[in-house]
């Protein structure tokens, strides 16, 4: 049986994550992976970057990337070569946590397969997450030039990168098995009104958690859905309820981002 060449790859640009994202990711893929593996950041910043991690420039693009809720720079990643990497790569989201063995993302289906996480949010579209997801480098080259046409006409047909992903892969895309990958904030978190007595809780089976979005892994620790909410107590999130948006479903998406703090990620999200 032939070895699995174990690469991992993400991409950092501007100032929302950076170098100590980019440190923690490598140490918690250290700390999980079995044997040898490489690690290459595409990125506009190399400084404080631990020197395990290869730093490449961010892929070329010409592309003026749209208005919208997704990450469309991640299609940098879409070229037809990468530097320093070739064959199957597992991207990471900066911003995940990994929590068990990733051997298995590696090994799991065939080398030429496309494979995503899957996204909770929407079940019946079945939707896939770019969190984390394989792809041979080069084979989603044929999405690039479908963007590159229309850039603004593609994000507002598709909203996010992941369903233009999802939909248009060559061959189609496969997930990965469903306890590997949890959604932080729909999995993790327990539902109204537990979420008020009840910290987050880390499923057992579960091998990385993603946080799309918010909450961010600094903020959920400390029990807070944004950094501008501060240290709020219950009482206080609660009436800010109360006193907050008369519409419905606006008052219950606050109860619901009301969280405990979530002191399990501490002992994985580290260097």
């Amino acid at each position: 049986m032939a070895t699995v060449k174990k690469q991992i790859i993400c991409i950092n640009w501007g100032t929302k994550y950076g170098p100590p994202y980019i440190n923690r990711l490598y140490a918690m893929c250290a700390r999980n992976i079995t044997g040898e593996f490489t690690m290459t950041c595409f990125t506009d910043n190399r400084e404080g970057v631990r020197p395990e991690v290869i730093c490449q420039d961010l892929p070329h693009s010409d592309i003026v990337m749209p208005k919208s809720k997704g990450i469309w720079p991640k299609s940098r990643l879409w070229n037809e070569t990468l530097d320093g990497v070739e064959g199957p790569v597992l991207f990471l989201d900066l911003d995940l946590v990994i929590t068990g063995s990733l051997d298995g993302f590696f090994e799991y289906g065939d080398p030429d397969d496309v494979i995503l996480a899957r996204n909770p949010t929407t079940p019946f579209e079945k939707l896939g997450q770019t969190s984390i997801f394989r792809f041979p480098v080069g084979k989603l080259a044929p999405l690039l030039e479908i963007f590159r046409a229309d850039p603004q006409g593609i994000a507002d047909q598709y909203t996010f990168e992941q369903r233009f992903v999802t939909r248009n892969a060559p061959g189609g895309i496969k997930f990965w098995p469903k306890p590997w990958v949890r959604h932080f904030r729909t999995q993790c978190v327990p539902l109204f009104p537990l979420n008020y007595f009840i910290a987050p809780k880390l499923p057992a089976d579960a091998r990385v958690v993603i946080f799309p979005a918010t909450p961010n892994p600094p903020d959920a620790i400390l029990g807070r859905w944004v950094p501008e909410e501060g240290d709020r107590t219950r009482g206080e999130h609660l009436m800010r309820a109360i006193r907050g948006p008369r519409h419905f479903k606006k008052r219950f998406r606050h109860l619901r981002r009301f969280m405990l703090p979530t002191l399990w990620i501490k002992d994985h999200w580290r260097e």
